[in-house]
């Protein structure tokens, strides 16, 4: 009984068009940021490191470098924050947890690329 109640509840807090992308992939996440009482929307670009969770508590990671430091953001997939998120490329990796990445960087840092 609790665990259909609980499956109807987290049912209402998922997005009919939630994003399909997977890790290794370079997205572009669209979030809407508000400042003060202006919205506005803000892109961070990089790439998928890990996806956890199920349901409506199911995150993604992405990670990008920016100036030289790396810089990693968790993005709820079913927030109403996050507009969009665009896929950019496609690559082939062997892991579900990209993090080995933190510790590489310039060409070691690369993954290849999915070719159609």
């Amino acid at each position: 009984m609790q665990g259909k109640l609980l499956d109807k509840i987290n049912a209402e807090g998922l997005k009919a068009d939630a994003p399909s992308f997977k890790v290794g992939d370079s997205v572009r996440v669209h979030v809407k940021i508000k400042e003060g009482d202006k919205e506005r929307i803000q892109v961070f670009a990089g790439t998928v490191l890990a996806r956890d969770g199920s349901g409506s508590t199911e995150t993604f990671t992405v990670r990008r470098v920016s100036f030289g430091v790396g810089v990693e953001k968790v993005f709820p997939v079913h927030s109403p924050y996050v507009e969009k998120v665009e896929v950019q490329h496609s690559s082939h990796v062997r892991r579900a947890k990209l993090y080995f990445l933190r510790k590489l960087g310039g060409k070691k840092a690369r993954l290849r690329e999915i070719r159609a």
